[in-house]
């Protein structure tokens, strides 16, 4: 996995995903390109069940690369971004408002703890250095 210059790139696109999350937690949302680096900007999830509180779980499971400038780090795995949050019915809750990278390789996955409760959105930038 090669770790993309932003600096001398080739495109940024602002895009948007949505997701009707299931009830599988691991469910792989999105996926990060060859040649590619996604900054995520925004993440947020919106209970559309009127009556009852529904568990969002939302995970980065990293592809093994070598990170730049630092050291005492893990190369891949899977961390959370949010295990189990309760979203109260009828409401919306921001998972994410500071900017984080996903590398080439990188897998966003998630799932809700009742299916088609949960509406997830995630606002990013696509950047291109091929």
């Amino acid at each position: 996995m090669a770790n993309p210059n932003i600096v001398s790139v080739t495109g940024i696109k602002g895009e948007s995903v949505g997701y009707n999350l299931t009830a599988t937690t691991t469910t792989t949302l999105l996926t990060v390109a060859s040649d590619k680096i996604v900054k995520v900007n925004r993440i947020t999830v919106a209970n559309v069940d009127g009556t009852n509180a529904a568990d969002v779980t939302i995970s980065v499971t990293k592809a093994n690369f070598t990170p730049d400038g630092i050291s005492n780090f893990d190369t891949s795995g899977t961390f959370h971004l949010a295990k189990t949050v309760s979203v109260p019915a009828d409401a919306t809750l921001v998972l994410l408002d500071t900017p984080i990278y996903l590398m080439e390789g990188d897998v966003l996955k998630g799932g809700a703890g009742a299916a088609s409760d949960l509406d997830l959105f995630v606002s990013y930038e696509s950047i291109d250095d091929a």
